[in-house]
Order: C-alpha cells, then sequence, then structure tokens
C-alpha cells in the first residue's frame, strides 16, 4: 500500500480543499484520451492517494479532517469534471468511512480508519450476476479445516483495481449476513477488468474472483442491512452518483465553451462572423450554463439534508442523546431527498449531454473530441437504479404515506 505524505496527516480541512484544483488539473490531462484508448487510471489513484483527500469524511474526533457531506459533493463533482471515472471509482471508499463513523465506535472501524489516515483506499463488491434478483448475496464463507475461505464472484467491484483492500458482502457458514474486508493483494483474489458498458468504462467495474482466498476471523464483520447508519449511507450512495453526474455537466460546459471558441464556425447563413457572436451558438451555451448550475445547487441543498441526519447519526452512537424517531425521520428526509434529486438531475444533465452538439455541426460529432463520452456515461450513471421505480415510491409516499421501500437502505 502506498501511503500518504506524513505532513498531510492532521492537516486542516481547507488546506486539503486548497489542493483540488491542482490535483484535478493533472487527473483532466489526457482523460478524454484515457477513454478512447481504454488505459485505466492507474496514475490519477496514485495522485489522488497522495492528496490526503481520501480522508476527506473522517470526523476531527477519529483523526481525520472533518469534511461535511456538502464538502464531499464539491470534491466528487470536481473529480468528476476532471475524470468522471475517477470520481466515480472512489464511491466505495467513501461509502465504506461513512458506515464506519456513522456507527457507535467499535474495533473494525478504528482498524479501518487508521488504514485510511495512512492512505488506504478501499473497493469492492456486493453484487451478482447469477442470482434471480438483483441485491442477494450467496457467496458463502466455507470451512476448510480451522481455515475460512470464499470461493465464487462477484461483479460491479467499482474501483477495486485502483484499491488496497476489498470490502465484500458474503453469508457465513449460518447464512448470516457478512462483509469481509481483505487487501486486495492477496492470493485468492483476482480482480478482473472485464467491464463492458458503454460509458464509465474505466471505472474498473467488472469481476472479482475468489478461489480458496482466505478470510481472518478478524477480518469478518455481520451486518444489519435495515439499520438507520445503513439506510442513511445508501443515500449517500445515490447522492454520489448524482455528484459524478453533475461534474459530467460541469465538463460539458466547459467543452462547449471551449469548442465554441477555438472549433466551431458559424452556419453558412448565420449573419454571425463567429460562433461565438452566432445568437442560437449563445442560446445553446446559456442553456447549458443554467443545467449546470441548476445541478449544482440541487446537489448541494441535498448534503445539507444528508450532513443533518448523518451529524444526529455520530452523536446517537457517541452519546445515545437523539430521539429514535426524530433520527428515523432525518434518514426518512434524506432518503426522499436524495430520490427527487436523482430524479430532476437525470432529466437536467442527459439533456445538457445531447444539447452540446448543437454548439456545433457534423464536426462535432468527431471521435478526437469525444464529446458522445458524456452522454454515455451520463446515461450508465443514472441505469445504476430504476428511476421510475422511485418517482413510483416519491408518489406513493406523498398520497399515502407509504414508506416501506424508503426503509430498505440500499437503492434510497
Amino acid at each position: 500500500m502506498n501511503t500518504i505524505d506524513r505532513a498531510l496527516l492532521g492537516m486542516p480541512l481547507q488546506t486539503l480543499i486548497d489542493r483540488l484544483p491542482a490535483l484535478c488539473a493533472a487527473i483532466a490531462e489526457g482523460a478524454s484520451q484515457r477513454e478512447r484508448e481504454g488505459t485505466l487510471p492507474f496514475e490519477a489513484f496514485e495522485l489522488f492517494r497522495a492528496s490526503g483527500l481520501g480522508t476527506l469524511r473522517v470526523p476531527v474526533e477519529r483523526g481525520g479532517p472533518g469534511g461535511s457531506i456538502e464538502d464531499l459533493v464539491q470534491v466528487v463533482a470536481t473529480l468528476a469534471a476532471a475524470d468522471s471515472n475517477v470520481a466515480h471509482a472512489l464511491r466505495t471508499h467513501y461509502n465504506a468511512i461513512e458506515l464506519w463513523t456513522t456507527a457507535p465506535p467499535n474495533p473494525d472501524a478504528d482498524r479501518q480508519l487508521a488504514r485510511v489516515r495512512e492512505g488506504a483506499l478501499f473497493g469492492g463488491a456486493f453484487t451478482e450476476l447469477s442470482t434471480p434478483r438483483s441485491g442477494t448475496v450467496t457467496t458463502t464463507l466455507e470451512r476448510q479445516g480451522d481455515r475460512r475461505v470464499l470461493n465464487g464472484s462477484k461483479y460491479y467491484a467499482t474501483g477495486t483495481a485502483f484499491s488496497d483492500f476489498a470490502s465484500i458482502a458474503v453469508r457465513d457458514e449460518e447464512g448470516r449476513d457478512a462483509t469481509v474486508i481483505v487487501p486486495t493483494d492477496r492470493a485468492g483474489l483476482l480482480v478482473r477488468d472485464d467491464w463492458d458498458g458503454m460509458g464509465q468504462r474505466l471505472t474498473a467495474s467488472g469481476s472479482l474472483e475468489f478461489d480458496g482466498l482466505e478470510v481472518q476471523p478478524d477480518e469478518i464483520v455481520f451486518t444489519s442491512p435495515r439499520s438507520l447508519q445503513r439506510r442513511h449511507a445508501a443515500a449517500l450512495r445515490q447522492l454520489y452518483l448524482v455528484a459524478v453526474a453533475a461534474g459530467i455537466v460541469r465538463n460539458v460546459f466547459s467543452d462547449a465553451l471551449h469548442y465554441v471558441r477555438h472549433n466551431a464556425r458559424p452556419a453558412a447563413h448565420s449573419p454571425a462572423s463567429a460562433a461565438a457572436e452566432d445568437h442560437f451558438t449563445q442560446w445553446v451555451v446559456g442553456d447549458l450554463a443554467t443545467s449546470t448550475h441548476a445541478v449544482d445547487a440541487l446537489i448541494a441543498d441535498n448534503a445539507r439534508q444528508l450532513d443533518r441526519s448523518a451529524e444526529a447519526l455520530r452523536r446517537g452512537a457517541a452519546d445515545g442523546d437523539v430521539e429514535e424517531e426524530g433520527l428515523q425521520q432525518l434518514v426518512l428526509d434524506g432518503a426522499l431527498a436524495t430520490a427527487k434529486t436523482q430524479l430532476a438531475v437525470s432529466k437536467i444533465a442527459l439533456q445538457a449531454a445531447e444539447r452540446l452538439f448543437e454548439a456545433g455541426g457534423a464536426s462535432a460529432t468527431s471521435r478526437k473530441q469525444n464529446f458522445d463520452r458524456h452522454w454515455r456515461n451520463l446515461r450508465t450513471i443514472f441505469n445504476h437504479n430504476p428511476l421510475l421505480q422511485k418517482a413510483r415510491v416519491i408518489g406513493d409516499y406523498h398520497l399515502n404515506g407509504t414508506t416501506k421501500h424508503l426503509e430498505e437502505g440500499k437503492v434510497f
């Protein structure tokens, strides 16, 4: 594992955030070319690891900089504007930190957070492709004498190829839900780059294969899928995806500006002498500016909602001084806000990615420009979860007060 600069440990939050522009400028260099050529961004992850920003959500009292969820979504969106693959591939890492820091302190969480502070990145996988319904876990720990081993496979192992540890959803021999956290370089664990999606191509979202992977007793953590903590973290996982989309929309806008200023020509029947003076082109760019403003405002407002539930969960975990009913409502409000934000941003973002092409003629479709990656990436992100079901669940809640699916701790 490569560690972060020791000088970054204990560094104030603002100092870390101030490093973000230079980091993103370095990551952005060659990002479009990497996507065209299928080159995984390992160097970008070395830069990110060295920045110390992987510790962002670790609270001050647990040795971190104490960044808020609002800070996190701004970091994610800024990273995604540089390279949406890099931002997306860090989702499991930040999800793990949220789970460890909103639960009551325990030895396993303390051990993992110490690894985060030293620069470790966490990936993993929870999904299996062969089950009749998504979200079902069949991968089971097996006894081999005094050893416990894992065989089988997982998919959607986003970011694990760039990570130091993998968090894997399993069942133990008695059928109980559990998570195992193992080093990614351990014998018996193979990370495959076999993700074949049309978008987010470089997130290393393919499969993990286990062939007699040995798991130590202290690497097994039993989980409760319906806890308030997990429901809150599920909402943050969804907002995280929307923050990646927000970064892509920022990139759509910046690509439009650059293309109009440096490549586009006015149409033959336009009275303008330059593309930037054409009224219809100005209208397109103004529309894109409005889109990115709206998306950024939505994710920031949503993040503040989730900050309230995260703070309440932490207070409750620390001293129990939080009313259960009030905490449940905060977590429910966060799930509702996030679902609404996803639905709204999906429409704005996908339209913006298409509208970009109206800023130019046939040359805007050149593979050199690679503008189609924005729509492909956005479409892939918004296919992660059933948006039509989300709209139905929101409607059922407002009409009938139904909260069943909002309490499941998976995709709401």
